[in-house]
């Protein structure tokens, strides 16, 4: 946690200054790498992709549970199922912030490890610096496409539940609590598709961390 307060310090040093190099270097100068950086990125991503899991699930739960209400209690309704989409969408947007974040630490990192590969005079350290660098990108990718599959698996529940809000704030009758329970099955399904991804996208991510520490 100490660590992440510093990062967030540092990163709004830089980000005043206009240059990810500023970052960068206030990091390093307090004796943190950019391959530190790099594995607390992935950490934070993972963290956040846990998170919006959780909300996704439970906004799903509140959608169901609302199917059969009474005439008297549809504003309320209406009012539960806006704060259900509203947290699942602040958790989306995080989700999309912090693998915005992986990206940036990791063009960083490679960009600094091609150009030190090339500062090695022996042919033999250098081939084998290169293949540890092809290697990284490799898992890397891999992690990244995770990322990004749990991450386009967001939008369309999240369409789902912001139409069933706008339609049900236009229509706070029982006709709309019908047209939600119809269309149930469906955002399940989506639901359904969201959570596999997501816990696809952070075992990579925890796999990659230990590759990061081995």
């Amino acid at each position: 946690m100490r660590a992440n307060r510093i990062f967030g310090l540092v990163l709004l040093i830089g980000t005043l200054a206009g240059c990810d190099s500023v970052y960068y270097g206030a990091m390093e100068k307090i004796g943190f790498q950019k391959s530190d950086l790099m594995r607390a990125s992935v950490e934070d991503a993972m963290e956040a992709q846990a998170e919006a899991k959780e909300e996704f699930q439970s906004a799903f739960e509140r959608f169901s549970s609302v199917v059969n209400v009474e005439r008297s209690e549809l504003r309320d309704t209406y009012d539960t199922l806006n704060d259900a989409y509203e947290d699942a969408d602040a958790k989306a947007q995080g989700v999309r912030e912090h693998i915005e974040e992986v990206e940036d630490v990791s063009e960083a990192l490679f960009e600094e490890w091609e150009g030190e590969i090339d500062e090695i005079s022996s042919a033999d350290l250098r081939r084998s610096s290169q293949r540890q660098l092809a290697s990284s990108r490799k898992s890397y990718g891999e992690l990244m496409r995770a990322m990004r599959r749990a991450e386009s698996r967001m939008e369309p529940v999240l369409n789902a539940f912001r139409d069933q809000v706008l339609f049900l704030k236009h229509n706070l009758n029982a006709q709309a609590i019908a047209s939600l329970k119809s269309e149930l099955v469906g955002i399940e399904t989506d639901v359904a598709q969201l959570i596999r991804e997501m816990e696809t996208s952070i075992a990579r991510s925890q796999a990659y961390i230990q590759e990061l520490q081995g």
